[in-house]
């Protein structure tokens, strides 16, 4: 496949530090709701505890030199908000600090600029148990967080994601209690959409005070396909789509929420002055994808409007029906998202990957699968790009394979195999094929194998 790639591009690969780090009570590390929701019975589908995962917090050296060779422009990690501040307020933790900034120093070090993220679905339970972000009071105590760690790193780092996700924080986190901390609220879960966005405006204005080049955040985007060609599949689309993508681009992207009310959906808590801090907030606008959402209409019992259904008629990941293969949806959704907002900021792709089954022993994995994934879709981004997107920058998710949240790790996104047992790191043919890739489009041969 030949990939129109402008040879400006910038390449990233990206991790989280729950899912890579292991050590979770080192250097007093608070309890976080990921500590507290792995514990429950059942909750892990292979009853793990992301200790020690990948061993990163004790082993920094050896992720950075991975993706040093990897000649990426960026690295995108994460910061634990429970390692920072265990209690979730107060003065920062010295020994935190002190690792994230040597971290960086790394980084610095080996050419790759380092890209943090503040809050990839880490919180410090001390922060859940007062309402998380259920509780507006959440969004300044977000930006306390932020501050503490701008102020030990805005020397080095200008770049800066603040919230990672948001629309799965609500979803899953908090309305059906997939992930952390478990909630099962349904339509009720709004809020914390609301109180998110403010606790992203916050903490941007404290980056931004500190001399950040640039803020933003990145959502899970998907593109939202009916089932049927019927007014009630089209209808259970539309409600997704706003629910899933619109409740959060809109505010950022026009200062307004879309009309949730004339969908019989509660409205959001918002006060003067917030809609204002949201839209002037983000300075890029960042995207995760990795698949399409095939919707139907839900029974008349249902408690929500909608059904989430396979896909028909694509190949699947290693999650099966649950995570269909449609590069195309991804070009279709940031055209669309150009066509619906024409003052689009600059876009980075903030994470898109796939798993696929891999042995937990491995000298060398070719992944030709997920060789395959990846060539689509940065040919879908660079369709999008030939459309007149803006987009700047596009991540691998993931770097390593890790802990893969409620799937434990029985899931492999990883441009590097890792064994959980040994910790041995072994590139697999994926993170060739993404190093000759990068090389080339610097080149300015506009190629990908």
């Amino acid at each position: 496949m030949t990939l129109a790639l402008p040879p400006g591009l910038r390449f990233s690969a990206a991790t989280s530090a729950f899912q890579i780090e292991g050590s979770r009570t080192a250097d007093g590390r608070g309890r976080s709701i990921w500590d507290d929701f792995l514990e429950r019975p059942g909750a892990i589908i292979d009853g793990s505890t992301a200790e020690p995962a990948c061993d990163s917090y004790r082993h920094p050296e050896q992720d950075v030199a991975l993706a040093a060779g990897l000649g990426l422009d960026r690295y995108r990690f994460s910061i634990q908000w429970a390692r920072i501040q265990p209690d979730g307020s107060g003065p920062g933790n010295s020994a935190a600090l002190d690792h994230y900034s040597r971290f960086v120093d790394l980084l610095l070090d080996a050419g790759v600029t380092p890209f943090p993220t503040l809050f990839h679905w880490e919180m410090p339970s001390a922060v859940e148990a007062d309402g998380g972000w259920l509780n507006r009071d959440t969004a300044s105590r977000f930006a306390e967080y932020a501050a503490l760690v701008v102020d030990r790193l805005g020397d080095r780092v200008r770049h800066w994601y603040t919230l990672n996700e948001p629309a799965m924080m609500t979803l899953q986190g908090y309305a059906t209690g997939a992930l952390a901390p478990g909630k099962q609220l349904l339509f009720g879960a709004l809020p914390t959409v609301h109180h998110q966005l403010l606790g992203h405006a916050g903490a941007a204005a404290v980056l931004r005070a500190s001399g950040a080049a640039s803020v933003g955040l990145v959502n899970n985007h998907t593109w939202v396909l009916p089932l049927r060609d019927s007014e009630e599949d089209a209808a259970a689309a539309f409600t997704y789509d706003l629910v899933h993508n619109r409740v959060f681009s809109e505010p950022l992207l026009d200062g307004v929420y879309p009309d949730l009310e004339a969908l019989g959906l509660p409205s959001m808590p918002v006060q003067d002055g917030d809609l204002e801090s949201i839209h002037g907030s983000i300075d890029f606008y960042g995207i995760n994808f990795y698949n399409p959402t095939t919707v139907t209409t839900a029974d008349a019992d249902s408690p929500i409007p909608f059904d989430i259904v396979p896909t028909p008629g694509v190949p699947v990941t290693g999650f099966g029906p649950e995570w269909p293969i449609m590069p195309s949806a991804l070009r279709d959704l940031l055209i669309d998202l150009k066509r619906r907002h024409p003052q689009l900021p600059p876009v980075i792709i903030g994470e898109n990957g796939a798993s696929f089954p891999e042995p937990e022993r491995a000298g060398r994995v070719d992944d030709d699968d997920r060789i395959s994934y990846l060539k689509g879709h940065l040919g879908a981004v660079a369709e999008a790009i030939s459309a007149g997107v803006p987009v700047e920058e596009y991540t691998v998710w993931s770097l390593l394979d890790n802990w893969e949240w409620a799937d434990g790790y029985t899931q492999r996104f990883g441009l590097v195999h890792v064994d959980f047992e040994t910790g041995e790191r072994t590139p697999k043919a994926s993170y060739d094929w993404y190093r000759e890739l990068i090389a080339a489009v610097r080149r300015g041969t506009e190629e990908g194998r």
